[in-house]
């Protein structure tokens, strides 16, 4: 039995629902799909075990009840090879078999990994570049940045059909969980560190996306929509938020990352070039050094030279410091 009759006899007993999208039995974006198809595979094989254990449930209760008068009580019975077997090596199967696909479809739908394909029997042509999306997670409201097309939109994110899309994601303030069920699963965003997502859309329409993660008062209204387009009318709303006006430079931004509610779709026909660096480096405010600046060996260097003189005492151990570099501990002993 192919995963598509799967899919669809898992769908059959919810044809009464049949006005609503089941996206994470039929999603329309490849990633998600081959996600669906895990899920769908493993349910099948966990339930060759567990369906025939809730059936024999029923059949021992009922056959050694004890009005029965057909059922054979052995006293002395305490062991068999063949029950044995089945009870052990049943269960055995299964785990390696739902251990093997859990394996490789883990490495394979690796969120991180480049796409190989955007649909099935379809690979990626040879030069497509991905389109670029940083997204910025914030209070309660999401932030999309296209930096091949330098605008920004808020609470709005479009894509062309089965074009790559690469996300890189990060925070503002509070950690979230990036989610549109019919691209791909779920990435986590956190502040000052960034994570990553390969998808793509096969079906031109409009998705719902949201936070999956609780993240304070606003987090039931920190959704925003994601549309599948052709590639000309991507080209259109490309157009559109260029022609819509508006920069989103820093203090843009420091006015946006205030926590609001219900926040409205807007579009910045251009952003400050290094907004997401300075977002992910905790440095958006004008002023502010950034984390990589801070942990770099020249800023060690310069921070323990720093602090040498402002403190003579403690040369000594300053000494000890080496281009940002830790002294091997029989160096240390010595000084």
């Amino acid at each position: 039995m192919t995963v598509k009759r799967l899919r669809g006899l898992l769908l059959s007993p919810l044809a009464v629902l049949a006005g609503c999208h089941l996206a994470l039995l039929d999603p329309s974006g490849d990633v998600a799909r081959q996600q669906s198809d895990v899920m769908i595979v493993t349910t099948v094989i966990i339930a060759l075990i567990v369906v025939p254990v809730l059936i024999a449930i029923g059949v021992i209760a009922w056959r050694y009840r004890a009005s029965s008068k057909k059922a054979h009580y052995d006293a002395e019975w305490d062991h068999s090879p063949q029950l044995e077997l089945v009870v052990w090596a049943a269960p055995l199967l299964i785990i390696i078999a739902v251990g093997a696909i859990s394996w490789i479809g883990t490495h394979q739908l690796d969120p991180y990994r480049p796409l190989d394909r955007v649909a099935q029997g379809q690979p990626v042509a040879a030069g497509t570049q991905p389109l670029e999306v940083d997204v910025v997670s914030l209070r309660w409201k999401w932030l999309f940045l296209y930096p091949q097309y330098g605008i920004a939109t808020v609470n709005q994110l479009a894509a062309p059909v089965n074009v790559p899309i690469r996300f890189k994601l990060t925070s503002d303030a509070m950690m979230d969980a990036f989610s549109v069920p019919d691209l791909a699963g779920m990435v986590y965003t956190m502040p000052g560190m960034q994570t990553m997502l390969h998808a793509v859309i096969n079906k031109p329409g409009q998705y719902p996306g949201f936070s999956a993660n609780y993240s304070g008062a606003g987090f039931t209204d920190m959704r925003f929509t994601f549309e599948g387009m052709t590639q000309r009318d991507f080209d259109d709303w490309v157009a559109k938020a260029h022609a819509a006006g508006g920069t989103l430079d820093l203090q843009a931004y420091d006015l946006l990352r205030q926590p609001g509610r219900n926040a409205p779709v807007r579009s910045y026909a251009s952003f400050e070039p290094d907004l997401y660096t300075r977002i992910l480096n905790l440095c958006a405010d004008p002023g502010q050094e950034c984390k990589g600046q801070m942990m770099s060996p020249g800023a060690s260097t310069a921070a323990a030279m720093q602090g040498m003189r402002d403190h003579p005492a403690h040369a000594g151990a300053g000494a000890l410091v080496d281009a940002g570099k830790p002294v091997p501990a029989q160096a240390a002993a010595a000084h």
